[in-house]
């Protein structure tokens, strides 16, 4: 299987040291006869960990208390499939909006892409959940209990002892108990905190589903977290493998400097290396030791490889130690290292960034800017203008959909200078996400008729604030003709015009 072909040229350091690439044959994470190969990563510390650890707890915090924050009495985010509702940052979204989703899943995929190709996997090593979640909680609880790396492969290969049943069983408890309060809190971003308080709290037997629901996410987690784990970057997500014709020779990853380390040889004090012809790299495989997916660094760029920077604080620790420069392991590019230039931004990337930057700012902004009201009014078909009184009529059908989750009592007015609005009964409230239609007249004096074509402007208030407007045609007499009071025009109505503002 090969991971990515930049990887296998001639400067592959795993090919100049040993004529063969014999690491990508397989996965790292498989034996020579295909079986799952435990990873046991050593415990990592340094600036990189310390700086994703605690955007780690931020993000974390605002997962955990995103479905109980709100906005306007509404959750920040819910994306409740069932019912097809959907809000974000306080705005409730239906399928009415469904070209702002439609805009939203380009965005992503066009964003993803381009960030790919400017920054490599930083998402996947910094923000991703699944690292987040197995990093930060679940290796942490597994340190806590089992001890480091060496101390986790002792207790797994000795015999079930009463030590062994207490580790295990304290950490998979642990484990589950977590990947409970998971699944909750995924749970209500779907179902809303509301109801989720309201299952948790009563009878099993009054929510069946939602309690199997919350069993069925739970398994899931525990499964993802206890088990798969690095499985899921490797096999299931489909990330890591696009990054294979995403990345290019000038994208900014977690990359080895086999410029500067090559060859490698073991540590001797007060040796100069140099002199010696011997790279940077004393070979103490720590980088490899670190790693969550059981990757060696040095060897290229590798689907497994998820930018989390563990090899690099590692590595830096190393060369700290020895008086080396740090950095051997770093935030690099292919270029850069083959040509001893800094990682710098290419007009590309400068442009890959605006883009991004665009994309970004229409959506948030559709998101923002969007009414909470839509509507349209549409002359009724078939029917022409009226004239009488001195007052010429049109006939119009109106549609009012409430976007928000509340009901609302609106009124219509007539935004011309000149005329007056007739409503055919009342106009009743509005119900939650719910639409209202009916029937109106426009009367307009017959000397303020100007034009055959005129266009009117109704606006929609609620409680006193104009919060829409619709636009449609009037249609009058031709200007110098005179019709008989009380009769219809034999004047050919023209198409109307809808209008959503």
């Amino acid at each position: 299987m090969s991971n990515e072909s930049d990887s296998s040229s001639s400067s592959d350091p795993s090919i100049t040291s040993s004529g063969e690439a014999a690491f990508r044959d397989r996965l790292s994470t498989l034996d020579a006869k295909g079986s799952r190969k435990w990873i046991y990563p050593k415990k990592i510390f340094g600036k990189y960990f310390n700086a994703r650890t605690w955007l780690s707890y931020v993000l974390l915090v605002l997962m955990f208390t995103g479905p109980f924050l709100r906005i306007g009495g509404e959750p920040v985010l819910m994306f409740n499939i069932l019912e097809r509702k959907f809000i974000i940052f306080g705005k409730i979204f239906w399928p009415q909006d469904f070209y702002l989703f439609g805009l939203a899943t380009v965005t992503l995929i066009v964003f993803v892409i381009l960030f790919t190709v400017v920054f490599g996997r930083l998402f996947c090593g910094w923000v991703c959940p699944q690292t987040i979640f197995m990093e930060m909680l679940f290796r942490r609880i597994e340190y806590w209990i089992e001890g480091d790396w060496k101390h986790q492969q002792k207790l797994d290969s000795q015999k079930w002892d009463w030590e062994k049943i207490r580790k295990k069983g304290l950490k998979h408890f642990l484990f589950f108990g977590i990947s409970f309060i998971i699944a909750n809190t995924f749970l209500a971003y779907i179902i809303g905190s509301d109801q989720l308080i309201d299952i948790i709290t009563s009878p099993p037997t009054e929510h069946m589903a939602g309690l199997v629901a919350i069993l069925v996410f739970t398994y899931v987690f525990y499964g993802v977290f206890a088990k798969m784990r690095e499985q899921v970057c490797t096999n299931i997500c489909p990330y890591g493998r696009l990054q294979g014709v995403l990345l290019d020779r000038n994208s900014m990853i977690v990359a080895y400097d086999h410029k500067r380390g090559e060859g490698r040889s073991m540590w001797r004090n007060k040796e100069d290396r140099r002199a010696a012809g011997k790279g940077d790299c004393i070979d103490c495989h720590q980088c490899v030791d670190v790693c969550p997916t059981g990757i060696d660094i040095r060897n290229g760029t590798q689907l497994e490889c998820i930018n989390c920077t563990a090899c690099m604080d590692a590595c830096d620790h190393v060369m700290t130690k020895v008086g080396l420069p740090t950095a051997l392991i770093g935030y690099k590019s292919e270029e850069s290292i083959n040509t001893g230039v800094r990682f710098r931004y290419t007009a590309r990337m400068i442009a890959y960034t605006v883009v991004l930057t665009i994309l970004v700012g229409v959506m948030t902004a559709l998101i923002v800017t969007r009414a909470d009201v839509g509507a349209t009014l549409l002359r009724t078909p078939g029917m022409i203008f009226q004239e009488h009184d001195g007052q010429v009529s049109n006939l119009y059908n109106y549609k009012i959909i409430n976007k928000t989750g509340v009901e609302m009592q609106l009124e219509l007015r007539l935004l011309q200078s000149e005329g007056t609005l007739r409503l055919i009964g009342e106009l009743p409230a509005t119900p939650p996400a719910g639409v209202t239609e009916g029937a109106l007249f426009i009367d307009i004096p017959r000397s303020a008729v100007q034009d055959r074509n005129t266009k009117v402007t109704i606006g929609i208030y609620s409680e006193g604030k104009l919060v829409r407007k619709m636009r449609s045609s009037f249609i009058g007499p031709i200007p110098g003709t005179h019709i008989k009071e009380g009769h219809d025009s034999d004047e050919e109505g023209e198409p109307e015009s809808s209008d959503k503002d």
